[in-house]
């Protein structure tokens, strides 16, 4: 019992004597030479010490904003600690592709290495009190993360592998967010949670042409190296044209939830002029799609005045009062101050680089009525013509639709749609089941009976043409 009293009382006695010579030594010795002892003293304990500390505090120095650094090393390091560490936090991610998140608790260690070298990343949190009043929320718990490693590692930690769990974490990031679907009041975008269902397997087309899409848009997204190479910005122009029900407000769909990016639907009808078109650019992010539908009706962008119109509100000029008249063409001019080049410099003008990775779409009923200034290679990189119903992409449909992938019925309907011009759209209604589970003759039946009431009208129409031909 006395020896266990020993070992206890010895340590408690150096430690009140080394407190005690270091009072005296406070209180008889000058500042200048207390100094120069705590200086010393540090170099000598960072000389035996060879590791380096880094820590990565939650907030930035302004105490309102959250570090994206943190952010980023908390998304990176989620993967790590759930394997590893004892304690986690585990939070719910909505509308992610992920729905829970863990990552360290407090004061919690996990190991990693790195081309061969050892380093620690620790978890921990500073309890602060305010007393200072602040228009912002400072939060009482500041959270941080704690990298160490060795000392003569200190190039490769702070070059490359920094660089790493950045970029890492921040995909991380993109990959588990809650995508968006932003459209635009005048030069300000707002958003909605994007959750449309497309996807490029049920699109109604060609198998060969909807793989070469897919294709082309994942070696988009794995080139950034190539793009950065060859000095031209990370983005490729879209153009859909074919006629309406084609599906091409679904491919943007299916092309954004492919690749895992953001939608901006931009009305350029709501933009002023070319500034606020421009300020849009600049407010979209890397990772988008940037859609323009009906890119023939949005503005006059092929030089042409609309001159019909003109002179018919001139022939009403009598008529209408001349304030309203006054308001309407103001409204009219500031309505179409965007202008074809400030467009063209949208698309791949200097501006056009500020954010990587981005696709932009436009699309259109009437490919012939855009300048071709426009639409060609190097701004609309890939022309994709969305066509009439195909047997191809019919049996596509009838997958979605009916479940079915043959039937005796099928060769009929080959046949006819070769005849006619239906949409996807305008089949899809068809095969639309009247209840559950579907008749399946019964629809094919229909779809067929609508088939050949569609090739008699075009028979006709076809007929009354030839007709005026042969009487003019």
């Amino acid at each position: 019992m006395d020896v266990t009293k020993d070992l206890f009382a010895h340590p408690g006695s150096i430690l009140a004597g080394l407190l005690f010579v270091w009072a005296i030594f406070q209180e008889y010795f000058p500042y200048e030479l207390t100094s120069f002892f705590l200086k010393y003293s540090k170099s000598l304990v960072t000389f035996i010490y060879p590791y380096i500390q880094i820590t990565f505090h939650e907030f930035t120095s302004e105490g309102f904003k959250r570090n994206e650094a943190y952010s980023a090393i908390e998304n990176y390091l989620s993967y790590e600690s759930s394997t590893q560490a004892k304690k986690l936090k585990a939070d719910i991610v909505k509308h992610s592709n992920q729905s829970l998140m863990l990552s360290m608790d407090d004061n919690e260690e996990v190991s990693h290495e790195f081309q061969g070298v050892k380093l620690w990343w620790t978890s921990g949190k500073n309890i602060t009190k305010s007393e200072v009043f602040s228009l912002y929320s400072v939060p009482d718990e500041e959270r941080f993360y704690k990298l160490t490693f060795h000392k003569r590692y200190r190039d490769l930690i702070l070059g490359p592998y920094l660089v790493n769990v950045l970029k890492e974490g921040n995909d991380i990031k993109v990959r588990n967010r809650m995508r968006k679907l932003y459209t635009n009041n005048g030069s300000r975008w707002s958003h909605v949670t994007f959750d449309h269902p497309a996807t490029f397997q049920i699109l109604a087309m060609e198998p060969e042409k909807k793989q070469e899409i897919i294709e082309d848009l994942i070696t988009f997204s794995k080139a950034e190296g190539f793009y950065a190479r060859t000095g031209r910005a990370w983005k490729r122009g879209y153009l859909l044209y074919g006629p309406p029900g084609t599906g091409k407000s679904t491919m943007i769909a299916a092309m954004a939830n492919l690749l895992g990016y953001d939608l901006y639907d931009l009305e350029l009808t709501a933009v002023k002029d070319n500034t606020e078109l421009r300020k849009l650019l600049i407010e979209t992010s890397r990772k988008s799609v940037i859609v323009i539908e009906d890119i023939d009706c949005s503005l006059d962008l092929t030089g042409q005045r609309r001159k019909k119109k003109e002179k018919q509100e001139e022939g009403n000029s009598i008529e209408r009062d001349p304030r309203q008249k006054l308001e309407k063409e103001e409204n009219e001019t500031r309505s179409s101050q965007v202008t074809l080049s400030g467009l063209l410099n949208f698309i791949d003008g200097i501006w056009s680089a500020c954010e990587g990775e981005r696709l932009i779409v436009f699309t259109t009923n009437h490919i012939e009525k855009l300048d071709p200034a426009l639409i060609r290679k190097g701004r609309m990189d890939k022309h994709i013509e969305l066509s009439y119903c195909s047997f191809e992409a019919f049996k596509v449909l009838a997958k979605n639709y009916l479940n079915i992938e043959s039937h005796d019925l099928f060769a009929a309907v080959s046949e006819l749609l070769q005849e006619t011009r239906l949409t996807p759209a305008d089949v899809a209604e068809h095969l639309m089941p009247k209840k559950f589970p579907p008749d399946v003759d019964f629809t094919l039946r229909m779809l067929i009976q609508a088939l050949e009431v569609a090739r008699e009208e075009a028979k006709l129409k076809a007929d009354k043409e030839a007709e005026g031909k042969r009487k003019s």
